[in-house]
């Protein structure tokens, strides 16, 4: 007798159902969004205490936890702790819009000396959000503002296409879901 598996629906960008976490404000220094260590989640086997690199992996470990740093993977937002916030969760689309959108024109790029463009223009960035997002696709926008610091913003599809095991951090049933 062959027994096999049941068929369990896999969950793509044209089938994705859900709701989104926005993530940020960052802004920061260019060099410390550069320390890609710390936006990596810690590797799930640890090092022996004994190992030369246990001290960092414990450190890079809490530092990725807790941190607001962006993580280098927009699906890792779900995982650190304290980050996410139902004041940033819909499920609406035009909600999620309207925060990027906000902290965007309060944070604007830097403008180039020469008038080239450095970033694509705004409207483009709400077009490419509005199609993208209601299928499952993540959204990070990050530039350069004029005081040259580095501005991040995210917002995360909830569950997530690229991490399907990941829970919602609010939990089911999260009032800002009802």
């Amino acid at each position: 007798m062959t027994i096999t598996a049941p068929d369990v629906p896999q969950v793509t960008s044209q089938t994705w159902k859900g709701h989104w976490h926005g993530f940020g404000p960052w802004i920061g220094a260019p060099v410390d969004y550069a320390k890609e260590g710390n936006r990596r989640p810690p590797h799930p086997v640890r090092p022996a205490p004994e190992a030369g690199h246990a001290d960092r992996y414990q450190q890079a470990a809490g530092e990725f936890a807790t941190s607001s740093l962006p993580p280098l993977m927009s699906g890792h937002w779900l995982v650190k702790q304290g980050q996410v916030a139902a004041d940033r969760t819909w499920t609406d689309v035009s909600d999620a819009i309207e925060w990027l959108t906000r902290h965007y024109t309060d944070n604007p790029p830097f403008e180039r000396t020469d008038g080239g463009q450095a970033y694509e223009r705004l409207d483009a960035k709400i077009a490419y959000t509005s199609d993208v997002l209601p299928r499952g696709v993540d959204i990070a926008w990050v530039h350069y503002t004029q005081a040259r610091s580095l501005l991040s913003l995210s917002v995360v599809c909830c569950p997530n296409l690229f991490h399907p095991g990941t829970p919602c951090p609010l939990g089911i049933g999260a009032p800002a879901l009802a």
